[in-house]
């Protein structure tokens, strides 16, 4: 079975080691039947203020934090499911999401996570008239896929319709896998 790892943070904002995540998620899905089998989706207490930029985008406060786990009681969770897949979908991963967790990985004494990669953003061009990295809105109305702006940046919504676009994608010859031995040598 090839596993494929969709993914999504949130964070505090824009900077790794400034800033720190308040919410993660990592579904995995079974490339052949395309179904999810497992997934982990835990807000974190970031033990630090929330940017306003940032807090008007994901509309995570504080005060929905109390009571959360801290980055260092969730990170083991979350690095042993990016590690049972075979790759990584995610979008802007490449940019911006795997580079933060990797960050964040290192800060608690953990490897990096090297996974072969699709960002669907990176290479979702051919979503746009434009040809510009789509933003999850334009590539769900170009995949043909309901996207609910009110649900947006909540990280289990924008992965599961990042995975239908992707999907779709893959299906139309869009997006490409990495090659099979590399898969097998990520696992």
């Amino acid at each position: 079975m090839t596993l494929l790892a969709g993914t999504d943070i949130e964070t505090t904002g824009l900077e790794p080691g400034d800033h720190r995540l308040v919410e993660f998620y990592a579904g995995l899905w079974d490339l052949r039947s395309r179904k999810r089998v497992f997934e982990l989706n835990q807000r974190i207490d970031p033990q630090r203020s929330i940017g306003i930029e940032a807090q008007r985008v994901h509309k995570i406060s504080l005060g929905d934090l109390v009571g959360c786990p801290t980055w260092d009681m969730v990170a083991p969770k979350a690095h042993a499911v990016l590690s049972r897949a075979d790759m990584i979908v995610a979008h802007n991963g490449d940019g911006f999401d795997l580079p933060f967790l990797n960050y964040e990985f290192k800060r608690v004494g953990l490897p990096p996570i090297e996974k072969p990669t699709v960002d669907t953003m990176l290479q979702g061009r051919w979503a746009t008239p434009i040809g510009k990295s789509p933003n999850l809105g334009e590539l769900c109305f170009a995949c043909d896929m309901p996207y609910d702006a009110s649900k947006a940046h909540a990280a289990d919504y924008d992965v599961g319709v990042m995975m239908d676009c992707f999907f779709a994608g893959l299906d139309w010859g869009f997006y490409t896998l990495p090659e099979i031995e590399e898969l097998a040598r990520a696992a």
